[in-house]
């Protein structure tokens, strides 16, 4: 293993989408929707750790979810457990990590991804992770990792690339959409030279600094102005400082769409950013009827195509419904139309609004 290789784990959401179970002081990236036997950030690590040395895994959450990842991961170091005080996005949450691996290691060579990822085929993954970090080590780049996309889906970014590769199969990256209608994605599939953001990315922190500098300067500021607190033992009361005045931005919007050193590596290792129940329903096993159901004991019966979570203590029957996802926690029982799922963010809200914060 490499000592300049660093993996900085993303897990400061709230996974709103995935409720009634995932909830705020319990997100979705700590919960093993798919019964696997691993949460998500579980997974996660266990793919990372196949390459990069435990003491160079971090992750960067919410400080009031410190002690579950604490829990979930004992192999990581409790220091590499960055706290962010508040949700600012992901291109604070970049900066930090960043910021702090230069002063530690200014070789420090870093992928950034999601905790709430899937991914099946995992030593495809690896090399793809692996052949990235190569391609960063030796050019100023930041790269990002494409999926070859199998269907017009509208709910992940577009990302267009050049024909001719700068390495092998590295491309540079011409154009960013974020999340097009449904005719526009059927268009970009059709074209063949567009791949979905899967907002994972790779690059040395210096470049990342470098691109901070100068696209996100008031933000990279921030960071600058404590960088020697990092690795020391005021370095919360200096993150604390910090992200009050931090934009709300995320790194895509911040750098990737701006910069003019992005490059792509179209991928291919059965992926899916598992944001939606709906995304759930195609990566769980089905029955003869289509149904998707994670509980040991969920009774189907002239229903078909449903999307079905329940508690394994609890027995659930579900006769006639067709297309529908069924959440069955403690305290809430959601029913819902599977096409309305992009809907469920709002949904939240107006519980939010009539009932508090109770079931949220």
């Amino acid at each position: 293993m490499n000592k300049n290789h660093y993996v900085a784990i993303m897990a400061g959401g709230i996974g709103s989408r995935f409720w009634p179970m995932s909830r705020t002081d319990f997100p979705k990236q700590f919960l093993d929707i798919l019964n696997t036997g691993r949460t998500l950030i579980q997974g996660t690590y266990d793919r990372f750790a196949k390459f990069i040395p435990a003491e160079n895994i971090y992750v960067v959450t919410s400080d009031q979810y410190k002690n579950i990842v604490a829990e979930q991961l004992p192999e990581i170091p409790v220091q590499n457990i960055l706290c962010e005080p508040s949700r600012k996005n992901t291109a604070p949450c970049v900066a930090y990590i960043s910021h702090k691996l230069l002063q530690l290691n200014p070789n420090a060579n870093l992928i950034c991804a999601p905790a709430d990822h899937i991914i099946l085929e995992p030593e495809n993954f690896k090399k793809v992770c692996v052949d990235a970090l190569h391609f960063t080590a030796s050019v100023e780049a930041l790269v990002t990792l494409g999926i070859k996309p199998t269907h017009p889906n509208t709910g992940y970014g577009y990302i267009q690339y050049e024909p001719q590769a700068v390495s092998e199969n590295v491309y540079k990256v011409k154009t960013f959409t974020e999340k097009p209608d449904l005719e526009l994605a059927k268009t970009f599939l059709a074209s063949g030279d567009f791949l979905w953001n899967a907002g994972i990315f790779v690059w040395q922190v210096k470049n990342i600094v470098a691109a901070f500098e100068k696209l996100l300067p008031e933000l990279n500021e921030l960071f600058e102005a404590e960088k020697t607190t990092f690795n020391t033992a005021t370095e919360q009361e200096a993150i604390d400082r910090i992200y009050p005045q931090c934009v709300n931005i995320s790194i895509d919007y911040g750098i990737m769409e701006k910069a003019d050193n992005v490059y792509i590596i179209p991928s291919s290792f059965g992926w899916s950013d598992l944001g939606t129940w709906g995304s759930a329903y195609d990566n769980l096993a089905k029955d003869y009827l289509e149904n998707a159901v994670a509980g040991d004991n969920v009774v189907v019966i002239d229903a078909t195509k449903n999307m079905v979570h329940a508690d394994n203590k609890k027995l659930v029957l579900l006769q006639g419904l067709d297309d529908f996802i069924v959440v069955d926690t403690k305290d809430v029982l959601m029913i819902c139309k599977k096409d309305k799922e992009q809907e469920i963010k709002e949904y939240v809200a107006e519980i939010k609004r009539s009932k508090g914060d109770k079931f949220l």
